[in-house]
């Protein structure tokens, strides 16, 4: 925020990614704060030693793993793009994840988890928090209220949400299950990577935001960090606790490089906005695609919740191809690819396919979605080119399937 505009606070998304974690636009000094390296911290006195020991859940400089002037800048950063109150940053997407789990269920709890969650999330369920003595059922994704209280049992702590699911994109009814939830008593957990700024999750009954900080908001793929962001002081003084207990700890390096990522988030978001939404309207015409996964495209799943609740949509999206191919096929298909990489993660400024036929693990309900699967990212390529690219892709899958 400008050095001169005390008690004005700028509103727009694009002004706040400029201004915020700044000292002020009138501050003799570059325009960047600077990157903030330390492990030892020294105090004046014992007497300023003890009153800081005493402060350890605060933004003080205590020691280097609980964090320094970058990692505080970036945390303000986060908590005002979600509209959170208090952050936590971690070193990775996944440690996000398993850091708030780990703060909040204790050994004889029970967990609700949706069957769509992001792999890792459901690996660590069934490994570190089962053999906690931490029990974890997984849901139907588009459960209504109504049928998620079945699921409920006394032990039943937290309810944890992911919308949409990391490969299928299932939009789920946050306002109503949150409700649901803390009608019981439950802690309401939601990894918002997929909605980051597009959806406001404290405004939609969100306990905890958890963030993979690896996608969109570093936004080069060439570090990792995570979020976990809280709509209470009292939700913040657990995860914090609970990140220093567990060692947590994220490198300033990355931390400045999320600054920075930062401060071109939003016109990044929109043009890849424009551009995923651009392939996805191509590839819905095509007769060898059977169903496009892109909430925010009208007629798609979920795409009536998604316009109530988001006010835009990154660029992850899938895509299920017509029955007739094979999933050998739709493999050759992405192999042919020329500007497209395949690779698991998302967020970056490159293209990425990946097949997810073969990948899914569901445990709740048996989907079928009709035809092999694969999930595509549109990074900042011109559309017209990743187009033409996917065009001669399919003219190898229309072959493969021809030959076959």
């Amino acid at each position: 925020m400008p050095d001169d505009s005390a008690g004005r606070r700028p509103q727009g998304f694009f002004t706040r990614l400029s201004h915020a974690g700044r000292a002020g636009g009138h501050t003799h000094g570059f325009v960047n704060p600077p990157l903030m390296r330390g492990s030892t911290v020294l105090y004046p006195s014992c007497a300023d030693r003890v009153a800081y020991g005493k402060r350890r859940l605060d933004q003080a400089l205590v020691y280097g793993t609980h964090g320094g002037p970058t990692h505080f800048a970036l945390e303000d950063m986060i908590a005002e793009i979600e509209g959170g109150t208090r952050c936590q940053i971690v070193s990775t997407g996944l440690a996000a994840v398993t850091t708030p789990l780990l703060a909040f269920l204790n050994a004889g709890d029970h967990c609700l988890m949706p069957d769509s969650v992001y792999g890792p999330a459901r690996t660590f369920a069934g490994g570190m928090l089962a053999r906690m003595g931490v029990e974890t059922n997984f849901y139907p994704p588009e459960i209504d209220a109504e049928a998620l209280a079945a699921f409920i049992r006394p032990n039943t702590r937290v309810l944890y949400l992911e919308s949409p699911g990391s490969h299928t994109f299932e939009v789920q009814d946050v306002p109503a299950l949150s409700a649901a939830a803390h009608a019981r008593g439950l802690k309401v957990l939601m990894d918002n990577t997929w909605g980051l700024h597009f959806f406001q999750p404290f405004g939609h009954g969100v306990d905890v935001s958890i963030q993979a900080l690896t996608k969109y908001a570093l936004g080069h793929s060439d570090a990792l960090l995570g979020s976990i962001t809280t709509a209470s002081e009292e939700d913040w003084e657990r995860v914090r606790t609970g990140a220093l207990q567990l060692g947590q700890y994220a490198s300033p390096d990355d931390c400045w490089l999320a600054i920075r990522g930062l401060r071109t988030l939003g016109v990044r978001l929109e043009r890849q906005m424009e551009s995923g939404l651009a392939v996805a309207r191509w590839l819905a015409a095509r007769p060898e695609i059977r169903q496009v996964l892109h909430p925010a495209l009208p007629g798609a799943p979920g795409h009536a919740l998604w316009k109530r609740d988001f006010a835009g949509a990154p660029s992850l999206f899938g895509v299920v191809f017509a029955p007739r191919f094979s999933a050998a096929a739709t493999r050759a298909m992405i192999d042919s690819l020329e500007l497209f990489g395949i690779g698991a993660s998302w967020g970056g400024y490159e293209s990425l396919a990946l097949p997810t036929t073969g990948f899914l693990t569901r445990t709740a309900e048996q989907k079928d979605f009709g035809g092999p699967m694969m999930r595509l990212h549109i990074g900042l390529e011109d559309p017209a080119d990743l187009i033409a690219d996917l065009e001669r892709g399919l003219a190898v899958l229309a072959g493969y399937q021809d030959a076959g």
